[in-house]
């Protein structure tokens, strides 16, 4: 990274652009996007962020209200917004190869360009962005991964980008920054730091080295050099595996009966173990949970963890397996709202510990029948193939009756123009 400087990219209200982008009509119009099953509001538009409308706000309590003002909710639309966001990050690799994508909305650059240049260049990466694919993003130029964090939050609030680099008064922006609002900070440190008197970027900036080190670990103390201008974490596109992968969702209705909670079940531990082949692991345990929702007369929930037989990557072994747990711990005449899966003691498929005590493993069978499940799914969607435990009707998945069309990945779900 000798000689780049750093830009952070973040989409605005990416969730709510994405859901705009197809429907001309909702532009100016107040938009929300819900969560799970339809119950909380996750994303805004300006426009339903002017009416007041908060982030976890439930949706029926502001239903009224928001409709009546020409308002409209969508249900998650992750299909979309996962391929939105793959076009984004294609759009920002035609600008440098140097790229973090650091969530679904947002990446780190590495920029070589002069200085007299970046301001064009940041210029042009959003006008690109916005032409092919119709979103708005924001840029932040920095000469530290947090200090484009900084910038990119000055740039929402004005231009659309914002240069903190060699900036001639970078003492007076940081003092106008809270210090929660620093990357890697959070309400918890800041409420540390706000009992000693630090409440802003600036203050923080200026501690004592050794006592932010004590107080706040060896990564609070990069932080504190990177708002001071000195690069303590580079560029980094390859994540390391997983250590633990969880698959939990709350269900669209109540369900009641073991053979039905099996299904969903089922279903969970099939996406999780894609995730495990993907990053190219096997999992030597799991954990399986249930509960009731807390707002029951009657609550119950209880999980149990398993040591495998042998480690595996094979979703008809992990989904066996966890079959079994959840027969131990569930309870008839319970109303149930959710159960979920971590697969954990991960280790890579190519270095497993065979075991002495069964030829059992997952074997070169087992791994050319997984991939090829994998190569089906991956051309034709995850409902391709799947397995029987999954059941048919999933009538327990969650509710998405406000689900927009999967625009640009589903063919019968493609945009139409009447002439």
């Amino acid at each position: 990274m000798s000689g780049s400087h750093f830009a952070l990219v973040d989409c605005n209200n990416f969730y709510a652009s994405c859901e705009q982008v197809f429907r001309p009509d909702l532009r100016g119009r107040p938009v929300v996007v819900l969560s799970n099953n339809d119950g909380c509001v996750v994303a805004r538009s300006p426009e339903a962020k002017a009416l007041g409308i908060g982030l976890g706000d439930p949706y029926f309590k502001i239903r009224y209200a928001f409709e009546g003002s020409e308002g409209i909710a969508f249900s998650s639309n992750y299909t979309l917004y996962g391929d939105m966001s793959r076009r984004v990050m294609d759009t920002l690799r035609t600008f440098t190869d140097e790229i973090e994508v650091y969530s679904i909305d947002e990446a780190f650059l590495g920029l070589r360009d002069p200085l007299p240049n970046l301001l064009s260049r940041a210029r042009a990466l959003r006008s690109t962005v916005k032409q092919w694919t119709g979103l708005t993003v924001s840029v932040g130029l920095g000469g530290t991964k947090t200090l484009a964090k900084v910038a990119n939050r000055l740039a929402k609030r004005g231009t659309g980008v914002c240069n903190l680099i060699e900036h001639e008064d970078m003492q007076g922006v940081l003092s106008e920054v809270a210090v929660e609002d620093v990357w890697g900070i959070g309400p918890r440190y800041g409420r540390m730091l706000a009992s000693y008197g630090i409440t802003n970027a600036l203050q923080l900036s200026q501690a004592d080295d050794q006592w932010v080190r004590r107080r706040m670990t060896v990564v609070g103390l990069r932080t504190v050099l990177e708002l001071r201008g000195i690069p303590c974490f580079g560029l980094n596109e390859t994540q390391q595996p997983k250590k633990a992968i969880v698959r939990s969702r709350q269900f669209g209705r109540d369900v009641v009966d073991l053979e039905e909670i099996l299904e969903p079940l089922a279903s969970y531990v099939a996406a999780a173990a894609r995730v495990l082949r993907k990053q190219g692991s096997v999992a030597g345990a799991m954990r399986v949970s249930i509960a009731t929702s807390r707002f029951n007369e009657y609550t119950y929930a209880n999980s149990i963890f398993r040591t495998l037989p042998w480690s595996t990557a094979h979703t008809g072994e992990l989904i066996d397996w966890a079959c079994q747990c959840m027969r131990l711990i569930y309870r008839p005449n319970f109303v149930y709202r959710r159960c979920g899966v971590m697969l954990t003691a991960l280790t890579p498929a190519d270095m497993q510990q065979t075991s002495l005590l069964t030829q059992e493993h997952y074997d070169g069978k087992k791994r050319a029948l997984m991939e090829a499940i994998d190569g089906v799914t991956a051309q034709w969607g995850e409902r391709a193939l799947h397995w029987a435990r999954e059941g048919l009707g999933q009538g327990w998945r969650m509710r998405q009756g406000r689900r927009s069309p999967r625009y640009t990945t589903r063919w019968d779900e493609v945009p139409v123009i009447a002439l």
